[in-house]
């Protein structure tokens, strides 16, 4: 006969005022503790991949703004249009390339802006390369 044998089969006694603590926030109690809060976001953020702009030669800037000005004569006839363009990063040097088809609700030449139905707001400045998508 064991030592604990009287007591190892009792039922676990059960406060009447308090209510069962949930697994997960028993497990939060052995949680480890961030002694360095923000120290994992910056080093995610460090090591988070940027492209750099790609520098268009002065040929290839001259299609790009050709391209653009054939979409601007023809967006009375609502054509879908394919859009590459940079995203400058917020944060760090360089940004991120994006892809957009779709419609354009206006071109303000003034500002240079295209402003998309879909909502997105593409800078003509940051065009890589555009064009008319043939259905």
């Amino acid at each position: 006969m064991g030592k604990y044998d009287d007591i190892l089969y009792l039922q676990h006694r059960m406060s009447p005022s308090r209510q069962k603590m949930s697994n997960r926030d028993r497990a939060a109690q052995f949680a480890p503790y961030a002694a360095l809060s923000g120290y994992g976001d910056a080093i995610l953020e460090e090591a988070r991949q940027t492209a750099e702009r790609a520098e268009l030669c002065d040929d290839a800037r001259l299609e790009t703004e050709r391209r653009l000005q054939r979409i601007f004569d023809v967006i009375d006839d609502d054509p879908t249009v394919y859009i590459k363009y940079f995203i400058p990063d917020k944060k760090k040097s360089g940004g991120r390339y994006s892809e957009i088809f779709g419609k354009i609700a206006s071109i303000d030449g003034i500002s240079r802006v295209i402003y998309m139905k879909s909502g997105e707001v593409i800078p003509a400045d940051d065009v890589y390369t555009a064009g008319i998508v043939e259905m």
